[in-house]
């Protein structure tokens, strides 16, 4: 693959191999703007790649150097997610400045390094995830217009459809048996959910996150029947 080095000073030595590849959006408003500042030591942020919307690719840090790009998170019980991962910056404005689709030239460019990637690290599909997905109380990005299932369908990341299932929706507030299978549920898959049986605040985040990822038509933090069955569904197909 081409790439445009653009060496950024923010990064330190990893603990760990990468077996993790984590999506962004930029969240500003130009992709000048934000590869300035994910160069800018003062900021101490940085991503190893960020992708513009026609399609090029700057290589800010080396993947076998840590950089500075997931903050506070978790996925699947570990933390210290940057440790792990490969960062991704995909240039879009984001739901604060005018979140909008992203550009073929660019979904084909992020595909094409999510595989180059794995050539060299041993990432398995249930390790693709979103900055909402390891922050979901923090993080809305990439978001819900980013194409998931494309990716997957091309081999890269988790998919799973499923038909509506009947029963009444769950949501912030509600308590008992239900809530606490959800919350398992969530936990399975990789969120940091640990089950009380309370719908929670965080609860609330989490299947907003889950809804960014797996269910984009439906964005409200409420799991109704249908939220429910494709995490099923995704559990069921061995995630």
């Amino acid at each position: 693959m081409e790439f445009i080095d653009a060496p950024s000073p923010n990064f330190d030595d990893r603990k760990v191999l990468p077996d993790t590849i984590v999506l962004h959006y930029t969240g500003m408003q130009s992709g000048e703007a934000a590869i300035e500042r994910l160069r800018d030591p003062v900021a101490k942020v940085s991503s190893h790649y960020v992708v513009e919307e026609d399609g090029r690719i700057f290589r800010l840090v080396p993947e076998e150097r840590r950089a500075w790009h997931a903050g506070v998170s978790s996925w699947k019980g570990q933390t210290d997610i940057n440790s792990r991962s490969v960062g991704i910056e995909i240039v879009n404005p984001g739901h604060e400045f005018g979140y909008r689709p992203f550009p073929e030239a660019q979904i084909v460019s992020v595909m094409a390094l999510v595989a180059d990637i794995r050539t060299r690290w041993s990432v398995e599909n249930g390790w693709i995830v979103g900055h909402s997905d390891v922050a979901p109380d923090r993080k809305d990005d990439p978001g819900e217009l980013f194409p998931w299932k494309r990716l997957a369908e091309a081999g890269h990341g988790l998919w799973a459809e499923a038909a509506a299932a009947p029963g009444a929706p769950l949501g912030e507030g509600e308590e008992g048996a239900g809530v606490f299978a959800l919350q398992a549920g969530f936990t399975r898959l990789g969120y940091d959910c640990a089950p009380s049986g309370v719908f929670d605040a965080h609860t609330t985040a989490v299947v907003t996150a889950f809804q960014r990822h797996w269910r984009q038509e439906k964005v409200d933090g409420i799991a109704d029947g249908e939220t429910r069955a494709r995490l099923i569904a995704l559990l069921r197909a061995g995630a």
